[in-house]
């Protein structure tokens, strides 16, 4: 779970860079507090990432830090769908209709991972 750990601080500290206004408490939700499910969840996506960075042979520091935030929300999107029985619509939304502070969240997920990989 440690690696969920660094997940979802990653989401909190680009939330509170980014975040317009005051964040929700459940988006900044430490560690330790967030539920099992979005600790599993979180541990998931880490994994996801990991293997997608490992598998292309270091490759894919060549992406667009779009197309690596793209990656990270739609990794996050499959595990809502997989522990929510009916998710919010936002929460499983296309990345054209994120809001850009959750996009460039997601990107700083995908390369704070690049860089422990």
């Amino acid at each position: 779970m440690n690696d969920g750990r660094i997940l979802r601080e990653a989401w909190i500290d680009g939330v509170n860079k980014r975040y317009p206004g005051k964040p929700k408490p459940g988006y900044v939700t430490p560690w330790d507090e967030t539920p099992a499910w979005e600790r599993e969840a979180a541990a998931a996506v880490y994994g996801q990432v990991r293997d997608f960075i490992e598998v292309s042979g270091g490759r894919a520091a060549r992406l667009t830090r779009e197309q690596k935030g793209r990656f990270a929300a739609l990794c996050w999107t499959a595990q809502m769908f997989r522990h929510v029985e009916d998710p919010k619509p936002g929460y499983v939304a296309d990345w054209s209709e994120l809001p850009v502070c959750r996009r460039e969240a997601d990107a700083d997920i995908f390369e704070r991972i690049e860089g422990t990989v």
